[in-house]
């Protein structure tokens, strides 16, 4: 996943090259790391929801106010 944060950021900063803005170090550094680390980020939430939906995480809250919220499935 990190080598296709890496692709993602060299897209952006390709994109950013072709349209013509000016890139100075800093914004390269910074728009490298934004990306990555969102890409990154993103990747490790949706498979923290993917684990707990696989091992059963998700079915084991019980939930106590059920009865009084009005959403009863029994």
């Amino acid at each position: 996943m990190a080598l296709w944060g890496a692709l993602c950021v060299a897209g952006v900063l390709g994109y950013l090259y072709l349209i013509g803005t000016p890139m100075p170090i800093h914004m390269i550094i910074a728009t490298s790391a934004g990306v990555w680390f969102t890409f990154m980020l993103g990747t490790a939430l949706m498979s923290l929801a993917f684990l707990s939906s696989g091992t059963g995480h998700d079915e084991q809250i019980e939930d106590y106010l059920k009865k009084e919220a009005g959403y009863d499935d029994d």
